[in-house]
């Protein structure tokens, strides 16, 4: 399922403000969409290089905005 344009700039625009944020407190910026829907667009925005999904030595992925 492909999601809405104006959702995908809402996922940068909010790793842009929140840098380094855990991939769960990204889900709780977005209610009204699954922990899923989110993930695969967090996946997909990564393999397109515009974002860095990073699983950490903790086990928790971490999303970062490009350098």
């Amino acid at each position: 399922m492909k999601l809405d344009p104006s959702i995908i700039d809402r996922i940068l625009e909010a790793v842009t403000t929140f840098p380094g944020c855990r991939i769960e407190e990204l889900v709780a910026l977005f209610p009204h969409l699954t922990w899923n829907q989110v993930f695969c667009e967090v996946t997909r925005l990564s393999l397109n290089h515009q974002l860095f999904l990073i699983l950490d030595n903790q086990g928790t992925f971490v999303v970062r905005p490009p350098l």
